[in-house]
């Protein structure tokens, strides 16, 4: 009560104070007041029309990678004991405030969820590189994701004289993304079939399929035959890392390593003739630390996009990585067919004044994402607006749903 009493006495005085300062205009002691009223009437409620976070709190990470598993639960009986002792350092990685895998993490967990792409996907780097961008293997492959030149060339990252672009965490999370969503789509949503053809290549994957008289709807990834013990290995990895850092929630001294500020990276264009270093200074950011997320930056490259924490006036969709998976290189998901938006927008008028909650849609988001942040089906959500299995979200509609209780 005397809480409120102060707040009260402390809007009167500014009102009264504006009303002095107003008094050659001769306006009421109140008008200051009903000023100050109708200013934090004016200020944005709504979310998407806020300033992107520049920094956000590892758990909203960890949830956020949580959320979007294909498997939500992990099958500890079901992984092998190898496996999950050979990833078990993966967690005190993240929660090591000098290492940056918590930030790149972070990075490719949003540019999934953005492409509708389950986040097991995100544990691929982990298994390929521990997350270190400038990861080289002997026998060829290299950078975040370990992808091999031919690999990379097919999938337009550049490779040229001083420049390796698989180094480059901007465009090689950028092919792989593409890369993935191919394979996800081709293999009927099944994200492990889609992690065994990243793995072994789709046409083996495809020829397995005929070989055990399975499809992408019936198959069992276990057991294809004809396939190398490595692409069946990789799979168990990835569930195996999935199970240690769901038993990691249970460790009180991560979850409070965990307990602290990340900075949200986003990409950025490189000034022409500017070195990383200066760009860095200019831009506050710690040289060093731009350095580790971008080892293929060694000169003044044109063009160049560099990988660093979000700048304040940065737009926040402006370098989602996901936008560029709408080409991909090879084997090309079935086009969806158009949605007429008069039809659609015509459906959510006329659910307007139903029950039940409502979401708008944003740039990136899917059926699937939306469906599983409410806990609803995805059929459930297409039918209660009017939409079918093909249609296309446009940022801006409004779907209305009944959320799973």
């Amino acid at each position: 009560m005397r809480r409120h009493g102060l707040s009260l006495a402390l809007g009167l005085l500014l009102g009264a104070g504006a009303g002095v300062t107003a008094g050659a205009q001769s306006l009421p002691a109140s008008a200051g007041l009903t000023q100050n009223i109708a200013s934090l009437a004016a200020l944005p409620t709504d979310p998407a029309t806020l300033p992107a976070p520049l920094t956000r709190n590892g758990h909203q990470i960890f949830a956020s990678f949580r959320e979007g598993l294909a498997m939500a639960q992990c099958d500890a009986d079901a992984t092998s004991p190898r496996w999950r002792k050979q990833f078990a350092h993966a967690p005190s990685r993240l929660g090591n405030v000098e290492d940056d895998a918590l930030p790149l993490f972070g990075y490719v967990v949003d540019e999934l969820r953005a492409a509708g792409l389950p986040t097991e996907f995100a544990l691929i780097p982990f298994v390929e590189s521990g997350y270190r961008p400038g990861a080289r293997n002997a026998s060829g492959p290299a950078g975040l994701w370990q992808f091999i030149a031919t690999t990379a060339r097919n999938h337009r990252v550049p490779m040229e004289s001083g420049y390796d672009g698989r180094l480059s965490a901007v465009d090689s999370t950028r092919a792989a993304v593409r890369y993935l969503k191919t394979l996800y789509g081709m293999f009927g949503g099944d994200w492990q079939l889609a992690v065994m053809a990243y793995n072994a290549g789709e046409y083996r994957i495809l020829q397995a399929l005929r070989r055990g008289g399975m499809n992408a709807q019936n198959a069992r990834p276990a057991d294809l035959p004809g396939l190398s013990p490595i692409t069946h290995a990789y799979v168990e990895k990835l569930h195996a890392l999935a199970c240690v850092l769901e038993q990691a929630e249970k460790e009180p001294d991560l979850m409070a390593a965990l307990d602290r500020p990340v900075p949200v990276l986003r990409g950025h264009a490189l000034p022409a003739g500017t070195t990383l270093a200066d760009w860095s200074t200019r831009n506050a950011l710690d040289p060093a630390r731009v350095a580790r997320l971008n080892p293929a930056v060694t000169g003044k490259r044109a063009g160049t996009r560099v990988l660093a924490p979000a700048l304040p006036d940065m737009d926040a969709g402006m370098d989602s990585l996901a936008t560029a998976t709408a080409a991909p290189a090879t084997a090309p998901l079935p086009a969806p067919a158009a949605v007429d938006v008069a039809t659609t927008l015509a459906a959510t008028a006329a659910s307007a004044g139903s029950s039940g909650r409502r979401h708008t849609v944003r740039s990136g988001e899917s059926a699937w994402t939306i469906a599983r942040r409410y806990g609803i089906p995805v059929k459930t959500l297409l039918s209660r607006n009017n939409l079918d299995a093909k249609a296309v979200l446009k940022p801006g509609m409004v779907l209305r749903f009944e959320e799973s209780r």
